[in-house]
């Protein structure tokens, strides 16, 4: 899809490129790419290359136009692993700003494109609006993060008491977000010192807005690898617990076969086909059922008393 704005707030949208517009695309067809690249006269290889879920953040200048690549956090259901990042790209040109995405997305989504409304006076140039999306994509991987740490904490829950992986299944898919997370916020950080060191003449409030997408990442990326720490710890520490209820279930089976074994083994010595003295005694049976539920019993307190029961 593809919209075009006549500012970076996105307010008012227009059909057609105008002076300093905004263009935002998100998930674009094989149409749409060839119209990016015939009419807005941007390289395929390049749009493609930021379609590439795996493609590694960086700047790149050219004659024609500027263009840099971040990566942001986005919701996924596939595999189980409820957040991933993919690449942003943002070009700059003489006429026009351009971001392309290759998924919705809440740094920039597309039917609400500007998250900015509450400061839009502030958005005056093009590199305001870069950091905008850098400080905006910090805020959503702090807001993720703690996502993440809420259904950690209810995986520990039910690990606590399972004696099965589902639950460290679950953690792994956990501890993958974190790697994400943690791997692009690192390659988002030089980016931002790439831009900083390209843009010596900054303003007073874009040094402002630097400073707090610095702040932002560096707070997503401590919080994400204290997160990871954790995370790993308590893996190893529930794949302990596992093993160890499995090895509670195994000894109370084990006690419940013993306890089992006390009755069968009486009945078994009396219903030999050889002579003893009850086989003649009317009583026999109830006598021999009493005495094997008392050995019985007496083994339960046994095993109790030994607290292996």
């Amino acid at each position: 899809m593809i919209k075009i704005f006549k500012t970076f707030g996105g307010y008012i949208e227009i059909s057609g490129i105008e002076k300093n517009c905004w263009i935002n695309v998100t998930k674009p067809t094989t149409d749409e790419i060839q119209r990016l690249s015939s009419e807005f006269q941007l390289p395929t290889d390049t749009i493609i290359d930021i379609l590439d879920q795996d493609e590694r953040p960086r700047v790149e200048f050219e004659d024609d136009w500027m263009l840099v690549i971040l990566r942001i956090p986005v919701e996924n259901a596939n595999n189980g692993v409820p957040f991933q990042t993919i690449p942003l790209g943002i070009f700059i040109t003489e006429n026009f700003t351009l971001t392309l995405c290759l998924q919705d997305n809440d740094v920039l989504p597309i039917e609400q494109p500007s998250p900015f409304r509450e400061q839009y006076k502030e958005i005056t140039d093009t590199f305001n609006f870069i950091l905008r999306l850098f400080l905006r994509s910090g805020n959503m991987y702090l807001k993720y993060l703690k996502q993440i740490n809420q259904m950690t904490a209810l995986i520990e829950q039910d690990l606590e008491k399972s004696i099965k992986n589902r639950e460290l299944n679950q953690l792994l898919k956990m501890e993958k977000c974190l790697v994400y997370f943690i791997t692009s916020i690192k390659a988002n950080e030089i980016v931002l010192a790439k831009l900083r060191n390209a843009k010596k003449d900054t303003t007073e409030i874009n040094e402002d807005l630097l400073e707090d997408a610095f702040i932002e990442n560096k707070q997503a990326l401590d919080m994400a690898q204290i997160y990871s720490n954790i995370q790993s710890g308590m893996m190893d520490a529930f794949a302990s617990v596992i093993s160890n209820n499995l090895n509670v279930v195994m000894k109370q089976l084990t006690i419940i076969s013993i306890i089992l074994m006390i009755p069968t083994l009486i009945a078994s010595i009396f219903g030999m086909n050889v002579p003893n003295f009850m086989e003649k005694s009317l009583f026999a049976l109830p006598v021999i059922i009493v005495f094997s539920f008392l050995l019985s019993v007496l083994g339960v307190m046994l095993f109790r008393k030994k607290q292996w029961f």
